[in-house]
């Protein structure tokens, strides 16, 4: 164990986050994205939502402020009566991460598969709202 780091990440998604550099982009994945198939670095974080490891990766992640978007939300196809009670709940941890200037862009799902397979790593989780899958854009840490 180390100290202000938060337990649900694992040592490997440290590594990942590390690894990363800026521009680099991560999704975290509800459980029915196809996660293994798209990920250059894949994560398990079974067990966990994305809400909890959002709010435990923006501890220790900058999200970049220098691009006209550093989140993706994957946009709810047409036709599909849906609507993604968790993005407020991403909005609000956003909020409450002090992170500025952050816009989020949505994209319809085959863009969102697409460009995944070209995001740094994939991180898998348990969560089981649809349309949760986020990627993060990194930034750069300011002195």
């Amino acid at each position: 164990m180390l100290k202000s780091i938060p337990s649900e990440l694992s040592p490997q998604l440290l590594k990942v986050l590390m690894e990363m550099g800026h521009g680099d982009e991560i999704v975290i994945a509800d459980g029915n994205f196809p996660s293994a198939s798209h990920a250059n670095h894949l994560v398990r974080c079974d067990g966990l939502d994305i809400p909890t490891l959002l709010n435990a990766i923006l501890k220790l992640l900058p999200l970049d402020t220098y691009s006209e978007t550093s989140i993706t939300l994957m946009n709810v196809v047409p036709g599909d009566n849906y609507e993604p009670v968790i993005w407020k709940t991403y909005e609000d941890i956003l909020e409450n991460s002090k992170e500025e200037n952050i816009k989020i862009e949505y994209v319809d799902r085959f863009e969102f598969y697409e460009r995944s397979k070209t995001c740094y790593a994939i991180v898998t989780t348990s969560e089981q709202s649809l349309y949760a899958n986020i990627i993060l854009k990194k930034g750069v840490v300011k002195k």
